[in-house]
Formats: structure tokens, sequence, C-alpha cells
């Protein structure tokens, strides 16, 4: 029995184990630093953000290590109950969720706020990855990526009617597992990337300029490629279809995206300055950031943080607390931190033996890696401010146990990878 006990143990991936815990105190001491208060100086006070994480903190550990001592076979076979049950929570907060900051995304719970969107992301993935897993002929198709899409789709339409874009825009960061599972092969990314950047050039270019931009750059490569019929015909489509797109721009920005969500993406893209209104949050946070230098200004020493002058200090913005308090170095000592953790998930993905588990773990990190990206990306003004979590280091119960469980199921998958049969 001991035997059995210690060869499970062995089993578990401990390095990822002291990564998540590291990030879970990190965001502790600087959610008590962001939200400090005097009168409620301990880290353990319930009336407090800080105290409130504690508790999240853990019960967090105790739902991660019953994770591992779960079969792994019940979280294959209870998929499709997962992900319903997450559809009906996401319906409901529709119906009877609360509305913060214009967003009907949680589900009140006594004192406690239940956000769904949050475990959509895991349901997501569960589902994502029993469906390709269950294809009897493992070689991608058409098929099986219209599947998947739906899946994944299904419920970022239910999280738009929110309205929660930043949740919604997550789950697209799953195209990166299509891609790895050859659904979506390399010009596909391409394409998608060069449309991003059609986008914005949209925005910043008058479009009757752009189109005449992508004529000429058409006609140089004729010129460079010969007149032939093929070329002309490719050429001629691609001109067409990136004509269409740009005159589109225009009417998706003004009809689709929110007011807020236009003039977040203008202060980004330099088209307007609003500092005291839209462009608030973002000024702010620069300021806490950049007041932090080198090696930062002490723990419970900033200055912007301490009196409220950043924004949701203590959630989307808990960065802003990092950069001003430990500076530069501190910064990059996080960020390290997340990229060694997104680095082992993949590294655990590879030695996976089930398409299950590995799909599922390059959906844990994509998850994880939009989250880290957007969220300080957002702060520092390279993305616009959608409004997501800092995984393990944000304030709130519902954003810690859905990473937490997403991160723990892998690594149940991954303690017991020996014993499965390769598919």
């Amino acid at each position: 029995m001991n035997n059995d006990k210690k060869g499970f143990l062995g089993r578990i991936d401990w390095i990822t184990i002291i990564l998540w815990l590291v990030l879970c105190l990190i965001g502790w001491f600087n959610i008590h630093a962001a939200v400090f208060d005097s009168e409620h100086p301990g880290l353990f006070n319930m009336e407090t953000n800080y105290g409130k994480q504690s508790i999240f903190i853990f019960t967090a550990i105790i739902i991660g290590f019953s994770i591992l001592i779960i079969d792994q076979r019940f979280f294959i076979s209870a998929t499709p109950f997962i992900y319903i049950v997450v559809i009906l929570l996401l319906v409901a907060v529709l119906i009877v969720g609360r509305n913060v900051g214009g967003n009907q995304a949680w589900i009140p719970i006594g004192s406690f706020r239940l956000q769904p969107s949050e475990f959509g992301k895991l349901a997501t993935c569960l589902l994502l990855a029993f469906y390709l897993n269950s294809q009897s002929n493992k070689t991608p198709s058409i098929k099986g990526l219209i599947i998947g899409s739906c899946i994944v789709l299904f419920p970022v339409f239910l999280v738009m009617l929110q309205p929660d874009t930043g949740s919604a825009l997550a789950f697209f960061s799953l195209i990166f597992v299509f891609y790895r599972e050859g659904y979506v092969n390399s010009k596909l990314m391409i394409l998608g990337g060069l449309a991003i950047l059609l986008f914005v050039l949209a925005l910043l270019i008058n479009q009757w300029l752009l189109i005449g931009i992508i004529a000429a750059i058409c006609i140089g490569f004729i010129v460079l490629l010969g007149k032939k019929r093929k070329y002309l015909i490719d050429l001629g489509v691609i001109f067409a279809i990136a004509s269409v797109y740009v005159l589109s721009v225009d009417f998706a920005y003004e009809n689709i995206l929110q007011p807020h969500q236009r003039n977040r993406i203008d202060i980004i893209l330099g088209k307007m300055d609003d500092p005291r209104g839209q462009g608030y949050n973002l000024n702010q946070s620069k300021i806490a950031i950049g007041s932090g230098k080198l090696f930062g200004k002490g723990y419970l020493q900033g200055t912007q943080t301490k009196y409220n002058f950043v924004p949701e200090q203590s959630t989307d913005f808990i960065f802003c607390t990092v950069g001003e308090e430990w500076g530069f170095v501190g910064s990059v000592v996080l960020i390290s931190i997340y990229v060694f953790l997104l680095l082992r998930i993949i590294h655990i993905a590879e030695r996976q033996r089930t398409t299950f588990a590995r799909v599922y773990a390059y959906g844990v990190a994509s998850i994880l890696f939009f989250h880290f990206f957007i969220n300080i990306g957002m702060t520092i003004g390279i993305v616009p401010v959608i409004g997501i979590p800092l995984p393990f280091i944000s304030y709130g119960g519902s954003s810690l146990w859905s990473f937490t469980i997403l991160l723990f199921i892998l690594l149940k998958f991954d303690s017991t990878r020996k014993g499965l049969s390769p598919n």
C-alpha cells in the first residue's frame, strides 16, 4: 500500500504544482497590496478582498488535490454532462444573473458570485478533446473542423449575449488546438494574421487608399511572377476578397462593437486621446507601472494603487501593483514564471499517450496563454482593455477555481499516462 502511494505521488508533476502555488501566493500578496486597508491589515481578514482570496486559495488547494485522487475515466465519461451543465448556467445567467459593469455575467449565490463563463472554457476544452478523441479516423477532416468549431462557438454565442467580449474572445485561442491536431494548416494561420493586420490598417488608413495599396502590391507580384494566367486569377481573387474585407471593416466596427470597445481600440491606435474618460484606466495603469522603475517602490508602498488611482486594481489591473511595487525586475520574474508554466504544459502535452489528453493539454495552454498575454498587454497599452483576469493572480473565486480545475485535470491525465494505451 505504501509503495502504491509513493508511486502515485511520484507520477504527479510537482514542478507544475509548485509553479501554480507560487502564482497563487504572488496573487494573494499583490491583492493585499492593491487594496490594503490599514484598519484591517491582517491577510486573513474576511472583510477584505485579500482575506476572501485566502479562502479561495485554500479551497482551490482542496479542489486541486481532490481531482488528483479521482479516476481519470470519470472526467472523460462526465465530459458531455459537464458541458451541458455549463451551457445551462450560461443560459441561466442571462435570466437571473447580476449586472456588474455592464455585463450580466454573475449568478449571485449568497455573498458569493459565480461566473459561468470562466467554467465555460473548462467545459469546452473537455468536450473538444472528447470529440476529437472519439473520431474513428484520426485524420483531420472538414467535418471534424466544423463540429469542433461548433463546440467552441456555442458557448461563445451565449457569453456574447451577456455581453462579455473579453471572455468570449478567450475561446478563440483554441484555434491553436486545431492547428496542433492538423485541422488548420499554417497557410490558414498566416491568413488569419494577415486579416487582423488588414483590419487594423483599415482603421488607420482611408479605405480607398488602402485598396489602392493592395492593388499596387498585386500588380508588383504580377510583374515579378510574370503575366501567367494562373497568377493573374489567383491575385485577382486575392485583390477582390481583400477589397471587400476592407470595405466591410467600417460596417463591422460601427455595428458589432460596443461604443466603449471602439473607444478603447481608438485609444490604442492613437486615433483618440481621452486620459480622463475612456483612456483613464490605461493612462493610470501606465503611470503605476512606470513609477515602479527598475526595482519598484517596495511592498505596500505603491501610491498609485494604495490611493485608488488605478481602477479594478485587484482584478483586471492587478499587474499594475506588481509593476509599481516590484518594478521591472519583479515584472520580468512574474512573466518568466508564466512562460515556464506554459512551456511545462506544452511539454506535458507532447508526452501524452492519448488524443484526449493531448488535445485537452493544448486547450489548457491556449486558454492560459490568451489570458496571460491579453491581461498584461492591456495594462501596458499594446492591446485594448477587454477586462479578463490574470490567471491565479487576479482576485476572484470563479477564475481561480476554474483555472485550478483546468490545470489539475491535466495533471491527473499526465499522472496516469504510463498506464494508458496510445490512440
